[in-house]
């Protein structure tokens, strides 16, 4: 019997975050700072190369076309070395997950996920991303066939791991051959910490994974720990935030993991000032800017958080991002406005969702169930009535379905704490 069977759907949910998670934490090889605590082998110098240098601020300020021209470029003159291999294949998978739509972090806030449709991923793009991890692995295993402890090798085979537990997740859903794909990234960078306690790259995959099984429900805690695998919230934030400050390659990367952390920590001050570091770093990355906005919002700060929203959807018509989700932008837009009882605003906002021809199924379901209960409020009964048919039409049996049938049986009210 598989072990991770038994694990429920919230536990799912947040390794599917992890998964998330880790595979961005691939990237971190790409920025061409040396380790300081050790020697990095002159035929496998991966931060020596102009090439993954340029591809790595490429693709943090989301420019994935110019990414991945350079990472095929510098793989093809290093096609030994497994850390070329994984920047190439991280930025081919992230270049996809963005365009479908898997990178909007709100999709994931519940379990609905686990039932939702899946994304339509190019056909032709999911072949060359697993031919991309099946040529990574076959590097970082060559090496460690040489010396099973080559600690860069064992660093690189499980980010090539967790790239692939992303693939699995995200893109054809097999939940648990992506746990387990994570798990083997895990136990690889464990392995690195047990050679070299100063990898400080190491400590991001392992942080993530402490905070996640540490944050999972007791029973939960238990079953993972017969596996093998032990968590701590704590010591998941202390290791992320020895990765972002130690220096080394994964440091922008583990800025991103901590700064989600504690904002689920309520920990909004040292997010907002993590997060505004990366905005500034990478002027170009929308998702930055967004989450900037969100985490605005969600540290009570809403008229801050609507200015950020309204001037992130300018700069994004001017040309400063390129291939924005104005969607993604309306939609906070709407819930910052609705936070300051705006709601005739709020649901100028949500609408707007709609209006955009890339917007994902269930990020416009999420905006028209919004919609409605704003026309409630607003005593514009017909317009709520539409919405809500539009989310049962859309939303089959979900629990976002089954709120709409409930409002069309009675309007929606404002919760009383709105106005206290």
């Amino acid at each position: 019997m598989k072990p991770y069977c038994s694990l429920p759907a919230t536990a799912l949910r947040w390794c599917l975050v992890l998964i998330v998670l880790v595979v961005n934490a691939g990237f971190c090889t790409a920025t061409g700072r040396p380790h300081p605590a050790k020697t990095v082998s002159p035929a496998f110098a991966h931060g020596a190369s102009p090439l993954a240098r340029s591809g790595s601020e490429h693709f943090h300020n989301m420019e994935y076309d110019r990414a991945v021209r350079d990472f095929t470029l510098d793989a093809q003159q290093r096609p030994d070395d497994p850390f070329a291999a994984n920047h190439l294949l991280t930025a081919v998978l992230f270049k996809e997950l963005y365009r479908v739509g898997a990178l909007d972090t709100e999709l994931y806030a519940s379990d609905s996920f686990l039932s939702a449709r899946q994304f339509e991923v190019d056909p032709k793009v999911r072949e060359h991303i697993r031919q991309l991890t099946d040529r990574a692995l076959a590097l970082s295993e060559a090496r460690l066939q040489a010396n099973p402890d080559d600690i860069d090798a064992l660093y690189a085979r499980g980010v090539t791991k967790a790239t692939r537990a992303t693939t699995l997740g995200l893109m054809d859903k097999a939940w648990f051959s992506a746990l387990r794909s994570a798990i083997g990234a895990r136990r690889d960078h464990e392995r690195v910490l047990e050679l070299d306690p100063n990898y400080s790259d190491a400590k991001m995959v392992v942080g993530i994974h402490y905070y996640i099984v540490g944050s999972l429900s007791w029973t939960i805690k238990a079953a993972a720990s017969m596996v093998g695998l032990s968590g701590s919230r704590t010591k998941g934030i202390q290791y992320l935030y020895e990765a972002s400050r130690g220096g080394g390659e994964a440091s922008v990367d583990a800025t991103m993991a901590l700064a989600l952390f504690l904002r689920r920590e309520q920990r909004y001050p040292e997010a907002i000032q993590l997060v505004g570091g990366l905005e500034a770093a990478y002027p170009h990355n929308f998702l930055v800017a967004l989450e900037y906005a969100n985490l605005l919002n969600a540290a009570g700060r809403g008229p801050e958080a609507i200015a950020a929203y309204r001037n992130l959807l300018d700069e994004a018509r001017s040309g400063a991002y390129q291939d924005p989700r104005l969607e993604q932008v309306s939609w906070g837009l709407g819930e910052a406005l609705r936070g300051q009882q705006d709601f005739a605003g709020a649901v100028a906002a949500y609408e707007a969702v709609g209006s955009f021809s890339r917007v994902q199924p269930e990020l416009l379901d999420r905006a028209n169930l919004a919609a409605g209960e704003m026309y409630d409020i607003l005593q514009q009964r017909d317009l709520a009535i539409r919405k809500y048919q539009q989310v049962v039409a859309a939303a089959g049996e979900t629990p976002r379905a089954s709120l709409a049938r409930k409002y069309l049986k009675q309007p929606y009210r404002v919760p009383k704490a709105y106005f206290r």
